[in-house]
C-alpha cells in the first residue's frame, strides 16, 4: 500500500491516489470512489481488500483542489457535518476530470480493463463516470441524486450496478422509483434494492454498517466485476 501521484487532465497541478497493489499479477484495476469523507481508513480498506482479491486498487483524493488530504469520520457529528460542507463546494466536473485521469494511469500501469466502484457522494459519480468516461464497468452503493442524472443514461454504454438501500434517508422512496422507472429496462445497469437498509449499510467501519446486506452488495460486486472486467 502507499500513494502515488497524477497529473490533472486540466494542468492545473497533481493529486495523490491510495494505491494497493495485488501480491502477483493484477487481475485488472479497480478505482475507489471517495464518499464526501475524503479517502478516509474506511476507503482504504475497500482497496485493500479489493487487492488481496487480486486487483490493483486505486482511491484519488477528489477534494485535493479544495483542500489536499481531507479525512473525516462520519460517526463525529462535527466531522459529518464539515464533510457536508466540503460536499457543497466540490466540482463534480472537475471530479470526473481527476476520475478520468485516475483511469488513465491504471491503464499506464498495465491493467487491460478498469473498473470504479464508489460509495454515497462517490456512488453518484460512479453513475456519471458511466455516462462520460469509458471505464469498462461501475458499481454504485446508494448513489445520490441519480433522478437528476437520467438524461445522461443514453451514455452509459458499459456495464453498470447500482446498489440502493430501500430506506436511505438521502434517497427517498420517490428518488428510488425514479430511479426504477428510468433505469429498469436499459440493457446496461442492474438495480439492487436491500429493504429496511439505510445509507452508508456497506461502510467496512462505524454504526453506519450493516453487516448482512453489506456482505450480500459486496458479493455481488464482486462477482459483477470478475465477470465485467475478466
Amino acid at each position: 500500500m502507499t500513494m502515488i501521484s497524477i497529473d490533472a487532465l486540466d494542468g492545473s497541478g497533481r493529486f495523490e491516489a491510495y494505491c494497493a497493489r495485488p501480491q502477483g499479477e493484477a487481475r485488472g484495476a479497480i478505482m475507489v470512489i471517495q464518499e464526501i469523507f475524503g479517502v478516509n481508513p474506511g476507503i482504504r480498506r475497500k482497496c485493500d481488500r479489493l487487492a488481496a482479491d487480486g486487483w490493483l486498487a486505486l482511491a484519488p483524493d477528489l477534494f485535493w483542489r479544495l483542500e489536499p488530504g481531507i479525512v473525516l469520520d462520519p460517526d463525529v457529528p462535527e466531522q459529518f457535518q464539515a464533510a457536508l460542507q466540503w460536499m457543497g463546494k466540490f466540482d463534480q466536473t472537475k471530479g470526473i476530470e481527476d476520475i478520468e485521469a485516475t483511469i488513465r494511469t491504471a491503464r499506464e500501469l498495465g491493467a487491460a480493463k478498469v473498473g470504479a466502484v464508489g460509495y454515497c457522494l462517490g456512488g453518484r459519480l460512479a453513475y456519471m463516470t458511466a455516462a462520460r468516461t469509458d471505464v469498462d464497468a461501475s458499481v454504485g452503493y446508494y448513489a445520490v441524486g441519480i433522478d437528476g442524472l437520467l438524461g445522461e443514461k443514453h451514455a452509459i454504454a458499459n456495464p453498470l450496478l447500482l446498489h440502493i438501500a430501500g430506506a436511505d434517508h438521502f434517497v427517498l422512496p420517490d428518488v428510488q422509483a425514479k430511479m426504477h422507472e428510468g433505469l429498469d429496462d436499459h440493457p446496461k445497469v442492474t438495480l439492487h434494492t436491500y429493504p429496511g437498509e439505510d445509507h452508508g449499510f456497506a461502510t467496512e467501519m462505524g454504526k453506519r454498517r450493516s453487516p448482512e446486506a453489506a456482505e450480500l452488495a459486496d458479493a455481488r460486486t464482486a462477482a459483477f466485476f470478475a465477470e465485467t472486467l475478466a
